[in-house]
């Protein structure tokens, strides 16, 4: 018997959403045949099987958030002993590396130490099969350790007592709320309880506050937040955690601009010029290392709106092309991430960002650097504003809002002010 767990698609997020099974329990399927479909951050995916054989069992249905390296299917694999063909030893048939081992992940809780001790539990029947030690994903695990949370002491929820994000987030008050007002009652009484310092465990507020105010009738039930949504909740967390930012506001004026002129192509030329200018805006920061890395290429990542929330994938080498080049690439992009059909390389590794938010509405905002990105430029509704003449008059002239957040860890006032001059000169252009 083989098991197939979830792998890592390639974006490093720690969890992707069953969106459907193509087998089922007793199926046979050949190699690099589709399994399932599983929506990540940003796009949905096509996970093959890594090996042929027989389906024994699939874990989770459709709406089910499941950990990477968390078990997906049990196999009954061709070959002799059921072992799969050589070629499985590369199981990178999606993105990077799909381990298919009867491998459990094992915490050891070492008194004293503080530290974590990696096993194979193979056989194990839970978390109360050997003492100290716990079963759990190693997202959960990751995600224990950031939240300074004891492992031990959660029960998991998963095959075998596994510990699971889920449970995890559970524990931290933060998980699924309870459907049964009654239980969600007795919880937030129960976690109430005032810790060993006489202050209110934080936990309490979280569990208290699941049912909303009193005598509040909600337009609608709590819902899990789900692929893009959660993508952009998790990233703009990280953004808050990692980034120092600061934003610098000015104007273009846009009075020499032809009619036929194209709003999102220029922005990009005129990026292009700001990094010319200032090469230290389109790099990457690591800001454990205090290093920094600087880009020849400049890739654009472009938020774009969609229903299901913020996607955003990028433009790739906008630098020296005509802005009919950009325009086409920028409508291809669109048009895939609207279909939901946007590939994976079209949504990773950018060198800059872009938020044409006045497409909408809004003059100027604050727009949210990604790290490990170090700067975005958010660009504001049109509007005629009155601007006095080098003649002494004045005139009405269509200008562009410009914001420009930057992480000034790495990058300097007098940068970020260079970069505007740059992009603003550019856009002030004719043509």
């Amino acid at each position: 018997m083989k098991i197939f767990n979830l792998p890592d698609l390639g974006e490093g997020l720690a969890e992707a959403e069953i969106v459907r099974w193509h087998v089922n329990t007793g199926d046979y399927i050949k190699a690099d045949d589709p399994m399932l479909a599983v929506e990540t951050a940003k796009a949905i995916v096509e996970v093959p099987a890594p090996f042929s054989g027989v389906i024994k069992a699939t874990h989770g249905k459709p709406g089910d958030t499941v950990a990477t390296g968390a078990l997906l299917v049990e196999f009954e694999a061709d070959g002799a002993d059921g072992d799969p063909p050589p070629r499985a030893t590369d199981s990178g048939t999606v993105v990077g590396s799909m381990p298919t081992s009867d491998e459990d992940y094992v915490e050891a809780s070492i008194s004293g130490a503080g530290g974590h001790v990696k096993a194979n539990a193979a056989g194990s029947t839970g978390n109360t099969s050997a003492p100290g030690r716990v079963r759990a994903v190693p997202a959960a695990r990751a995600l224990a350790q950031r939240l300074s949370i004891d492992i031990a002491q959660i029960r998991g929820t998963g095959r075998g007592e596994l510990v699971t994000v889920d449970d995890v987030l559970q524990m931290a008050g933060a998980g699924r709320p309870r459907t049964d007002a009654a239980a969600a009652h007795t919880t937030a009484n129960s976690d109430a309880r005032q810790g060993t310092s006489g202050q209110p465990d934080r936990r309490a507020e979280l569990a208290a506050n699941r049912t909303g105010p009193p005598g509040l009738a909600a337009a609608s039930d709590a819902e899990k937040l789900r692929g893009p949504r959660r993508a952009m909740a998790q990233s703009m967390a990280n953004a808050r955690d990692n980034v120092v930012g600061c934003t610098l506001f000015d104007d273009a004026d846009l009075n020499d601009w032809h009619a036929e002129q194209d709003i999102t192509s220029r922005i990009l030329r005129a990026i292009a010029e700001g990094c010319a200018a200032e090469p230290g805006l389109n790099a990457w920061f690591d800001g454990e290392a205090l290093t920094r890395r600087i880009f020849g290429q400049i890739d654009v990542a472009i938020a774009v709106d969609t229903p299901e929330g913020l996607i955003v994938p990028v433009v790739r080498n906008i630098g020296g092309r005509p802005v009919s080049e950009l325009r086409r690439d920028v409508d291809k992009l669109k048009r895939a991430t609207h279909e939901r059909t946007v590939s994976q390389e079209d949504l990773r590794d950018f060198t800059f960002m872009l938020s044409n938010f006045g497409m909408i509405a809004g003059r100027y905002a604050t727009p949210v650097v990604v790290p490990p990105a170090v700067a975005i430029l958010g660009c504001g509704r049109l509007s005629h504003d009155v601007v006095p003449t080098k003649s002494g008059s004045i005139e009405a002239h269509p200008r562009m809002p410009l914001s420009l957040t930057f992480d000034h860890r790495c990058v300097t006032g007098g940068e970020a002010a260079r970069f505007m001059a740059a992009v603003i000169r550019d856009l002030q252009k004719g043509n």
